[in-house]
């Protein structure tokens, strides 16, 4: 296989293998904008993944913090279990955008599948490896 053409926004030369029938790799080749546009509107959202739990635990240590001030008596039980259901709607709410995120995450990623099967079809062999 050979070496990509293409140069880096640094000025040297990419040392990226190229693809077949190619000179130039999947970050440089002029075709390929779109497949790195939709790369690239990714970048930084897989990187949360640790924050639901972070967050979690905030909500935890305020369901602990409510619980602490009821005991005491610094907090009306109704005014705690009002607290305590806004913290029940926020651990859903989290729930509900993580399962937005992951089937975003998913349909991407089926396009992307249906995408590569689409060239691979397109030659003219049915079973590619």
């Amino acid at each position: 296989m050979s070496v990509c053409s293409g140069i880096r926004a640094d000025g040297g030369h990419c040392r990226a293998q190229a693809m077949r029938n190619s000179e130039y790799c999947i970050n440089h080749h002029p075709d390929k904008a779109e497949t790195r546009r939709r790369r690239a509107s990714r970048g930084g959202k897989k990187g949360g993944r640790g924050r639901p739990i972070a967050e979690l635990g905030t909500l935890r240590d305020e369901n602990a913090e409510i619980r602490r001030r009821l005991l005491e008596e610094e907090l009306l039980p109704n005014v705690a279990a009002v607290a305590v259901q806004s913290i029940n709607t926020d651990i859903r709410a989290g729930g509900a955008i993580l399962k937005a995120r992951e089937q975003e995450e998913l349909r991407e990623r089926l396009e992307a599948l249906e995408e590569t099967l689409g060239r691979k079809n397109e030659g003219g062999r049915r079973w590619a490896a």
